[in-house]
């Protein structure tokens, strides 16, 4: 198509179009907050803010999994502070088991004493949170252990698996979160072993077998250090989630500053920008009205 109009009125034109679309575009950034709308506003940075989005994303979805587990630790890490305790209990009654002043009947009476924390470290054994059994390893719908007082060794064998979890922190490394009820209360080594420490115990009581009990009064402190090592797992995960929560929100901090600085609007900016680009616009408009216009009969006059 072929302008019929003079070039000065032309570029009159064009100028006025150039003003008219930068304010146009800071009205845009004033409106909507942000300078990058489209690919084609700032195309050097898109890759870099959608590297940013998904950094962050990822990193958000850390920190949901980190309070999902942190609430997981802090059952766990009460439940084993809560066997220390008990177990502190049950060196108190082997103690006084051991005293030879002590008669059968009054021995027996602190087997059933013990039949009950016995008892109560199995349901510790069996915590569960949300459906899960936290001590179960991976076999987190089955219950660890099942106790039967009418049988010889009331606490069955263990029913879980093992614990291969891991938790990954926003710095990429992983760390696991759990340890099984097995491994606390169950242990391979019959000298730290929770569970056949008190029975067996419970059984010399029963026997009113005094040097039997003094045999087993003096393991208890080896399998409580061993109790205890376990309880220090959980309140050094526990410092270790805290630390990876901290890391997650400074991260997730540093990417929304990022985001923001890429996308966002200056608004102050984008506001003097409009009002500059209708100011000339207006001076542009009001030079162009004071032009002298010439017709074909001002040539004929």
């Amino acid at each position: 198509m072929v302008s019929m109009l003079n070039p000065v009125y032309q570029e009159f034109v064009n100028d006025v179009d150039q003003v008219s679309t930068a304010m146009q575009n800071a009205q845009l950034e004033v409106s909507s907050g942000l300078q990058m709308r489209n690919v084609s506003d700032m195309p050097d940075q898109v890759s870099e803010l959608l590297q940013a989005r998904a950094n962050l994303s990822s990193s958000q979805q850390i920190s949901t999994n980190l309070v999902n587990v942190t609430s997981e630790v802090n059952a766990g890490e009460q439940a084993v502070s809560s066997a220390v305790t008990l177990f502190d209990q049950v060196q108190t009654i082997a103690a006084e088991g051991a005293t030879g002043t002590q008669t059968a009947s009054s021995r027996a009476a602190l087997a059933q004493n013990l039949q009950s924390i016995l008892q109560q470290m199995v349901g510790l054994a069996n915590t569960s949170i949300d459906g899960r059994y936290i001590f179960s390893g991976d076999s987190d719908q089955t219950q660890p252990y099942t106790y039967d007082a009418s049988q010889p060794d009331p606490v069955s064998s263990y029913n879980g698996s093992a614990s291969t979890r891991v938790v990954q922190g926003a710095d990429g490394t992983t760390f696991p979160v759990a340890l099984t009820a097995q491994q606390i209360f169950d242990s391979s080594d019959p000298t730290t072993n929770v569970f056949s420490s008190i029975n067996a115990l419970i059984t010399s009581l029963n026997n009113n077998d005094q040097a039997g009990i003094q045999t087993e009064q003096n393991g208890l402190s080896t399998v409580a250090s061993y109790l205890n090592q376990q309880l220090a797992f959980y309140g050094t995960t526990q410092d270790t989630l805290q630390s990876a929560t901290t890391f997650a929100q400074n991260q997730q901090t540093q990417l929304q500053t990022q985001i923001s600085n890429l996308q966002d609007a200056n608004e102050t900016s984008a506001i003097m920008q409009m009002t500059q680009d209708e100011t000339q616009e207006q001076a542009a408009l009001s030079s162009e009205a004071e032009m002298p216009r010439q017709t074909l009969f001002s040539f004929l006059g």
